[in-house]
């Protein structure tokens, strides 16, 4: 390993978004996922899998098999309790459990002397809220009680890709170096709330963590579409009922445009007190928040519109992989259920290359040791 690569654990790794994002600069010491499709993923795109990947649920894992000492945790567990699809069932939800079957071997590591430098927690927004706020801040006081001091940023992908996809990155540190403290456009209302909602001995070890705002993104949707002969288009009539299925506002949007191309999304609406199903269409260069096949959103639809002619299709799933930054190198499952399934449950690329380029390299530069020199530290 170079003397310059900073390691990491990976849990919930998924199709292993957030290694890519984290770079070619960090090297994986394990990683973990409990389902079938996504490990399969994983190990089609990365070669060196078989000799850290380990696929099957995070509870039966021990400290023993994890190798060395990482600087770096990273957890991007199962977000569906802490979403509104979710029932928001919060940290006592069968899925989201899964946190505490990660952070069960955190501790186990600190007890051991092991304990990750950097530990940070992606999920929804909704983790921010989750039953009143006391979700979040059973998490900050299991950090805090670990020597953890930590604080959240709320990052949406539409600052990087042509997709809205709001999520929050609790980042815990054991040292907090100079510099990186202060203001930052990720502190945004529901952080704030958040650090305002917790207990006075967790709010102790809250982190203002300053993190810049990217350079204006520059990708409008259109521009990670397939070609028109690579994909399957809806029949008039498909389009006629996505049509139908849109409100007075969503419907007149469509019919302003002389020419644009759209995202659409369907929701459950009630009107009139009975539940509708409603298609909402925007126009702003941005898909919607992607979502897993079996999430509380239907498969995104594109429509063109050409001097009043209106055509439909579904989101491809390479478009869907385009929109989470991944290249088209990337290998997908074979199924559309499966790519979609990786793509939607994954992290965005660029937010991680951000977040690792201005937050967490930062937090892990070496320091110097007694003699002036660079004391460079290396896992295991």
């Amino acid at each position: 390993m170079s003397r310059s690569s900073h390691t990491f654990y990976e849990f919930f790794a998924g199709g292993g978004m957030a290694r890519l994002g984290l770079g070619d600069g960090w090297t994986c010491a394990f990683a973990n996922d409990f389902d079938a499709v996504k490990a399969a993923a994983y190990r089609a795109n990365f070669a060196d899998a078989a000799d850290h990947f380990h696929e099957g649920d995070v509870w039966a894992l021990a400290a023993d098999d994890l190798p060395g000492r990482a600087d770096l945790a990273w957890a991007s567990s199962p977000c569906q309790d802490f979403s509104l699809a979710g029932g928001r069932a919060g940290l006592a939800g069968g899925r989201s459990s899964a946190f505490f079957g990660f952070w069960r071997l955190m501790e186990a590591l600190d007890d051991f002397g092991r304990a990750p430098r950097l530990i940070v927690i992606e999920n929804v927004v909704g983790l921010l809220t989750s039953h009143g706020g006391a979700d979040f801040a059973a998490l900050g006081a299991a950090l805090a009680a670990r020597g953890y001091r930590f604080g959240a940023l709320e990052i949406d992908a539409a600052t990087m890709l042509p997709q809205s996809r709001p999520r929050v990155f609790v980042v815990a540190a054991r040292e907090v170096p100079a510099g990186l403290t202060g203001d930052s456009p990720f502190h945004t209302r529901a952080v704030r709330a958040a650090h305002a909602a917790l207990p006075a001995e967790t709010a102790a070890a809250w982190v203002w963590w300053r993190l810049a705002a990217p350079p204006s993104r520059n990708t409008h949707l259109e521009a990670v579409l397939e070609p028109d002969a690579a994909v399957a288009w809806h029949s008039p009539a498909q389009t006629a009922h996505l049509l139908d299925l849109m409100g007075p506002l969503h419907r007149a949007r469509l019919e302003a445009r002389g020419r644009g191309v759209g995202a659409v999304f369907r929701r459950s609406r009630l009107e009139d007190g009975r539940t509708v199903q409603r298609a909402e269409v925007r126009f702003d260069g941005l898909a919607g928040c992607l979502r897993t096949p079996r999430g509380g959103s239907s498969r995104q639809a594109i429509v063109v519109v050409d001097a009043g002619r209106v055509r439909s299709r579904l989101i491809s799933p390479r478009e869907a992989a385009r929109l989470m930054g991944l290249p088209d190198s990337y290998l997908l499952p074979r199924t559309t259920t499966g790519a979609l399934q990786v793509a939607g449950d994954g992290v965005a690329v660029p937010v991680v290359r951000w977040l690792a380029r201005e937050l967490l390299e930062p937090v892990l530069l070496p320091s110097l040791d007694g003699e002036g020199q660079l004391a460079v530290r290396r896992a295991g």
